[in-house]
């Protein structure tokens, strides 16, 4: 691996990767902040997971998150939200599918399947990647994201519990089987038989799952995707019928953008370290 970035942040490093990966079958990128710590010392580990157009860098620069996992003594760790460089044919074409919207699934349809295999990137490949790191215990992880990133931490984290203590999301797109965006990213990466597309549908995953892996959601009133692609809703209905520990949070006069999530993101960390210190 290629460490192309080392900053000194809050006393401990953010690091930025390259590497070639198995799963996608191109060169990808992650970011990784690692706490001051001790020689021989490990440290818990929280997953983020970016939204639709964003990178491995986005969360690192804008969430203001470094200083509370500074303080926390977390790991953090931001992997990309696609491949990038398999140049498959219309894969830039829009904002909301192809680069920066791998919906972190394991594509089963043709041209994608080669590729996009976000999912066994972040849930295998990068485990592999940080046992080789003394400092991570991986026997204490947690996850969360935003948007399509909050899917991919809804869906990951309820299809793992065993790896992950608990789940946290900003604004997640709740039940992507019913919006245009998990519409469109569902038929091209997995085609059309709908049961192929409730592995990685939360709502589905949700009224399915028998753990009780805690989740927090945070969730802005004044979003403009709120009704039509977050469907936030099925999740307010879930809190009710289910007896799976969610904590469901609506914030007044809060948007889409990382000024909400460096807003929260305190509260945030501080929810996963009950889990994981």
């Amino acid at each position: 691996m290629e460490v192309t970035q080392e900053k000194k942040v809050f006393d401990g490093e953010l690091k930025l990767f390259k590497h070639q990966s198995r799963a996608t079958k191109t060169p990808m990128n992650f970011a990784i902040f690692v706490p001051k710590h001790t020689v021989g010392e490990k440290m818990p580990i929280i997953t983020w997971l970016s939204g639709l157009t964003c990178t491995h860098e986005n969360f690192v620069t804008k969430a203001g998150a470094l200083k509370y996992a500074a303080l926390n003594k977390v790991v953090l760790l931001c992997p990309d939200t696609s491949p990038r460089g398999a140049n498959i044919e219309g894969e830039a074409d829009s904002w909301d599918f192809g680069l920066g919207a791998g919906f972190y699934l394991n594509a089963t349809r043709s041209p994608w399947a080669e590729n996009y295999n976000m999912y066994d990137y972040v849930v295998k490949e990068l485990q592999e990647i940080l046992s080789t790191f003394e400092y991570c215990d991986l026997a204490k992880q947690s996850i969360m994201g935003h948007s399509m990133g909050g899917h991919g931490a809804l869906t990951i984290g309820l299809k793992n519990p065993e790896l992950f203590r608990s789940i946290s999301a900003f604004s997640p797109i709740c039940a992507p089987m019913k919006c245009a965006w998990g519409q469109k990213a569902f038929t091209n990466y997995l085609g059309n038989e709908k049961s192929e597309w409730q592995q990685y549908d939360s709502e589905y995953l949700l009224k399915n799952s028998t753990s009780k892996t805690p989740i927090l959601v945070d969730q802005g009133l004044d979003d403009e995707f709120l009704e039509n692609q977050l469907m936030t809703s099925t999740l307010e209905g879930l809190t009710k019928t289910s007896d799976h520990p969610i904590n469901l949070r609506y914030q007044p006069g809060y948007d889409h953008s990382y000024y909400f999530i460096s807003t929260f993101i305190e509260d945030h960390i501080h929810f996963h370290c009950r889990s994981l210190h």
